[in-house]
């Protein structure tokens, strides 16, 4: 049954961008802003906030240049993954109280159309926030790009950059599950490299601070790397390509190294690119959103996994609207483990 609202009785606090940063994302490029919404119109429904998401992509969308997606607009709230409960609803199709993902990050409150929305099924005791994470589009980037863009095959060996991320602490837990030969990953603490090993089951783990990147990934998978997902880029890549098995693949789904890189101060990119001819690699960069197809089929075969335990996922829980822009911008200095959540 479907509730309209006749009055605007609710104020969402919204996170906007006021300036395009330069390098890392300053406090000062955004500002907090209150904004009375209009009741929602028909076909449209009411969403309160729970939980959203801050990903390394949302950088690139505070620069004005052409991408893969539109840059954020400036005094405006910015927008990304987020999941909550419906308020009021003016469409047939989505009730009040039901919980729904949406685009609607970066605020408390938003009035969208209800095709917009996706609803939620925490019926097998997964927590909501899984659907921003493990459950939802990084889970999703990490299932396609194992298996659709990389062409993981039984007995591959396989490495992963960023592993302690959103997508990356997913990677490797579904290498393992359809029989890699092993997993290695790379972190940026001793902490999040005990997490890999002792309760995500790699194989092995470094931290990319102690020393050369190169060196230990050598020393973690002595007979090469038939599959590397990319996560980083600059060292991490040229690594991968280092200890590259011939013919082997690689997923680049991010490059986190190089997202705050200014023009007066690029971070140097692989200096072995022939190898990649000498060796056939083959090398596949990706954006999720051309695969949302394979979202039946990735929920299908994780979400039982998940619910089950044999899948893990951890949360870096970052609480309130006003900490959102300290949530981000310690997710870009890799403070987190597992996915960056703002609760909201």
């Amino acid at each position: 049954m479907t509730r309209p609202m006749t009055a605007a009785t609710v104020t969402a606090r919204e996170v906007h961008l006021v300036r395009r940063p330069s390098g890392m994302p300053d406090p000062d490029d955004f500002a907090l802003v209150d904004r009375d919404l209009e009741a929602p119109g028909e076909g449209e429904v009411l969403v309160a906030n729970h939980h959203f998401s801050v990903d390394p992509y949302m950088r690139g969308r505070m620069n004005d240049v052409p991408s893969y997606v539109p840059p954020f607009a400036l005094d405006a709230p910015m927008d990304g993954r987020a999941v909550g409960e419906v308020l009021a609803s003016r469409s047939d199709g989505v009730a009040v109280g039901d919980l729904v993902t949406s685009n609607l990050a970066w605020r408390t409150h938003g009035v969208v159309p209800a095709k917009h929305v996706q609803k939620v099924d925490a019926s097998e005791g997964v927590s909501p926030s899984a659907f921003l994470g493990v459950l939802g589009v990084p889970g999703l980037t990490a299932w396609v790009g194992l298996l659709d863009k990389a062409s993981f095959r039984e007995g591959d060996a396989v490495f992963v950059s960023g592993a302690a991320g959103a997508v990356g602490s997913l990677v490797g837990q579904l290498a393992k599950l359809k029989s890699a030969s092993r997993v290695v990953g790379s972190a940026g603490s001793a902490e999040k490299v005990r997490w890999l090993t002792e309760e995500l089951g790699y194989d092995a783990a470094f931290n990319y601070k102690d020393a050369p990147v190169v060196d230990q990934l050598r020393e973690v998978i002595p007979d090469g790397v038939d599959v590397y997902f990319d996560n980083v880029g600059a060292d991490h890549l040229e690594a991968a390509i280092a200890c590259a098995n011939d013919f082997a693949r690689v997923a680049a789904c991010g490059a986190i190294a190089h997202y705050n890189d200014t023009d007066d101060d690029p971070t140097p990119g692989p200096r072995n690119l022939f190898q990649i001819v000498k060796k056939r690699l083959s090398i596949q960069g990706f954006i999720v959103t051309d695969s949302m197809d394979r979202m039946r089929p990735f929920l299908s075969e994780v979400t039982p996994w998940v619910a089950e335990g044999r899948v893990k996922f951890a949360e870096t829980v970052v609480e309130g609207i006003d900490r959102a822009v300290e949530g981000f911008r310690g997710m870009l200095r890799g403070e987190n483990t597992g996915k960056m959540i703002i609760k909201v």
